[in-house]
């Protein structure tokens, strides 16, 4: 097929997307030649064999041609970093993104954020392609549907490094970006060992009377799957001015909910040492679930408090009133960051003065009131449980090891990549193809081997059930209070202690 042609279609497909026009034409394909690597250039005849491509096949022939033109190899790229400096072309420069973003929003917030989210994939910042590859299934549990995906893109990552992240934090202001939330990554070119984020924008808004940032998720585990995070790099930090910036952000967006890793290793997310939340216009599977246990609060009355059913130890309050909501929600974590209760080894502080537990919060704007979900966390570790007393235990380790951190609380798994051809391997062996799986999932294969009737049809569906109650297993370990008679009786003592904690003013 005739490169030129391949080219000019690319080109054609910018300016119909922007407001680039047909006397850029020619500055457009200098562009794109100049990065292929090609030193010369004919007008096609015939776009017909290209113009029925997609554009992001249009994009992988054209990284072809820079990589056999060695364009890759003198300027030291990788097709990551050319795709992004090509698609960057459908990308208007940082200012016009914000004033169309802001304009939008004049009219309707979904407006604005249906701009910024079609934008973020037309011009394949979030890899809709790569995200399409994921596994995913659902998981029937006794608190409800869970959600299952198998991240192909997500490298799985080890607890013991995210917790080092913070003692290491000062020493990675040598680097440039600081942070792969900074804002200093958009359109940063990338390097071998770092994302590229040439067709990449951000949005600035205020939040808390300070500068945030708005951007989408490269590789969305949800719809409109959005990082919020503030300019300022520090490390997270949960407290009453963070529960109010999560209420701000729903106000400026009331379709879209917000939540927040915690701020401590073990418990935390994998990004400790910038202080950042995630949102989406999605309802994930906890935001379905109902009230167990209905709390009231002296001094802080709402209109809806209670424990949730859920395999963690949630507890939602509800109200209209945004101030009277924080005052209950700070009542409830301060109690909670200085709660002990010896006889279920939850300890708030260890023997030198370490803090122990924080919360994970979810706010909504939902049927007129705002929510939030307060998520108790604790990460004291004891010699049964080195990794975490309330972390996945070992015998779940094998499907996940990771932090359990916002979304995972929120019912759906990211499980890491090596699961699509480990899954596949306990299939051959329940099906008696093969003598023996991977040594961390002999023991679960050996019992289901045991348990079920297994044939190839049903093969993979009693595989991803049993990955499902795995699942609420991990998030049952997870969980403070347990879902037993010492569980109960633990949580009562500590909404007892909340009841009694002095009104929080702010």
């Amino acid at each position: 097929m005739n490169q030129n042609g391949l080219i000019e279609t690319f080109v054609q497909r910018v300016i119909a997307a922007t407001d680039y026009t047909a006397m850029d034409e020619t500055y457009l394909i200098n562009q794109v030649i100049g990065w292929l690597g090609e030193t010369r250039y004919e007008t096609p005849n015939d776009l017909a064999p290209w113009e029925s491509v997609d554009t992001l096949t249009l994009l992988d022939a054209l990284i072809a041609i820079a990589d056999e033109n060695q364009s890759l190899v003198r300027r030291e790229m990788n097709a990551d970093m050319l795709g992004a400096q090509l698609m960057a072309l459908f990308v208007p420069r940082p200012s016009k993104v914000n004033q169309i973003f802001w304009d939008k929003y004049a009219v309707t917030a979904r407006q604005a954020t249906d701009y910024f989210f079609d934008l973020s994939c037309r011009s394949n910042y979030i890899k809709t392609r790569e995200i399409k590859q994921n596994m995913s299934f659902p998981a029937t549990t006794k608190y409800g549907t869970l959600q299952v995906t198998i991240n192909l893109s997500k490298p799985e990552k080890d607890p013991k490094k995210i917790a080092a992240a913070l003692k290491t934090q000062t020493s990675s202001h040598n680097n440039y970006p600081v942070s792969q939330l900074a804002h200093e990554n958009e359109g940063y070119w990338g390097r071998l060992d770092y994302p590229a984020r040439a067709n990449h924008r951000v949005v600035a808004l205020t939040l808390g009377g300070e500068p945030w940032f708005f951007q989408y998720s490269p590789y969305a585990y949800f719809n409109e799957h959005a990082i919020i995070f503030s300019k300022t790099i520090r490390p997270m930090c949960v407290d009453a001015a963070h529960l109010a910036k999560l209420l701000e952000f729903v106000t400026l967006f009331p379709d879209y909910f917000i939540g927040s890793n915690a701020d401590l290793p073990i418990v935390g997310g994998s990004i400790l040492t910038h202080d950042h939340f995630q949102a989406g216009r999605y309802d994930l599977p906890m935001a379905q679930a109902t009230i167990k246990t209905p709390i009231a609060l002296p001094g802080s009355p709402l209109a809806e408090a209670g424990v949730l059913n859920w395999p963690m130890t949630v507890i939602r309050l509800a109200d209209a009133d945004q101030a009277r909501l924080l005052q209950a929600a700070t009542q409830v974590m301060t109690t909670w960051e200085n709660y002990s209760d010896p006889s279920l080894a939850i300890r708030a502080y260890d023997e030198s003065g370490v803090r122990h537990h924080t919360v994970t919060p979810i706010a909504r704007f939902r049927d007129g009131r705002y929510e939030l979900d307060l998520v108790l966390r604790d990460n004291n570790v004891s010699a049964a449980f080195p990794d975490g007393i309330s972390h996945p235990h070992p015998d779940v380790q094998h499907i996940k090891q990771e932090n359990i951190g916002l979304i995972e609380v929120m019912g759906l798994a990211i499980l890491p990549p090596r699961l699509k051809n480990e899954l596949h391997e306990v299939a051959d062996y329940l099906l008696g193809r093969v003598d023996h799986v991977a040594p961390k999932h002999q023991t679960w294969a050996d019992r289901l081997r045991a348990q079920e009737t297994v044939t190839p049809d049903n093969v993979m569906a009693i595989i991803q059930h049993s990955v499902g109650q795995i699942f609420e297993r991990v998030l049952e370990d997870a969980g403070v209070y347990k879902d037993d008679a010492a569980g109960e009786a633990g949580l009562a003592r500590f909404l007892e202690a909340v009841a009694q904690t002095p009104d929080q003013k702010n």
